[in-house]
């Protein structure tokens, strides 16, 4: 569990928690819902890992848990970090229980069968070049929790039910954006830069938004994606200024 959780990584579901309640309380302690967000996070990347998923060696620069370890082990650690996400939220908002309940149920449902974990079951067998079944993927593998992230922290900052909502459908529309980046990375990147194999997709034969639409306008959807998530914060009573920054460096990156 430490090998994967300190393995470094961008932290990025963390840093947009803390930024988030930040943005409505700056001295609000988001710093349980930001780790539980990690652990649901390094869970899915020790998973996703195995041979049984992607079959990936690699992750954040240096070999998987099931590498390192055995794949039993790596099970196990991804199956011990979900527990341990719900505790720390239970444990660190317990003086706070309404607040403690919707975080719950925040990140179990990103978590759950619907987003995670379906876009997941969808994403193994990827042959199928199906434009609904891409964007089911999108918003559940890689949305669900960075749209779960920006929430979430707006509730420990003490957001209105309104601009938690504006928050949610940011992280949405951020999160589709920052797996185009990834794809279009996975094209031009390499191993080295990204801490993780390159051209897996490509290589199997995997359906993904570039392979259907091309770079061109997946560039396009990256800039109208990123446009939109910016007029969702905007429109919060929020200090966003440091969020509008972020998401825009997100969809600019290039490792």
């Amino acid at each position: 569990m430490r090998y994967s959780l300190e393995a470094g990584g961008k932290r990025l579901r963390p840093v947009l928690c803390l930024a988030s309640a930040a943005a409505f309380t700056p001295r609000a302690d988001a710093s349980h819902a930001a780790t539980a967000l990690e652990c649901i996070h390094t869970y899915s990347l020790i998973h996703d890992d195995l041979p049984c998923m992607d079959d990936s060696d690699l992750r954040r620069g240096r070999p998987s848990c099931h590498k390192s370890f055995d794949e039993a082990t790596a099970l196990l650690a991804g199956d011990a970090l979900q527990p341990l996400a719900f505790e720390l939220l239970a444990t660190g908002y317990a003086a706070q229980p309404t607040l403690a309940t919707a975080l719950v149920r925040e990140l179990a449902m990103a978590a759950g069968s619907q987003l995670l974990v379906g876009g997941q079951t969808e994403d193994i067998d990827g042959q199928e070049n199906d434009a609904d079944r891409i964007e089911f993927i999108l918003r559940g593998k890689t949305a669900a929790l960075l749209s779960a992230s920006f929430a979430m922290g707006a509730m420990v900052g003490g957001a209105s039910a309104a601009d938690v909502e504006y928050f949610r459908l940011a992280g949405r529309a951020s999160g589709i954006a920052f797996q185009l980046v990834d794809d279009l990375l996975d094209l031009t990147a390499d191993a080295a830069e990204l801490g993780k194999p390159v051209g897996a997709d490509a290589e199997s034969g995997k359906s993904t938004y570039v392979s259907m639409h091309g770079v061109s306008a997946t560039k396009q959807r990256i800039e109208a994606l990123t446009i939109e998530t910016v007029g969702h914060l905007r429109a919060t009573k929020g200090d966003t200024a440091f969020l509008v920054e972020l998401v825009r460096r997100i969809s600019a990156r290039r490792t």
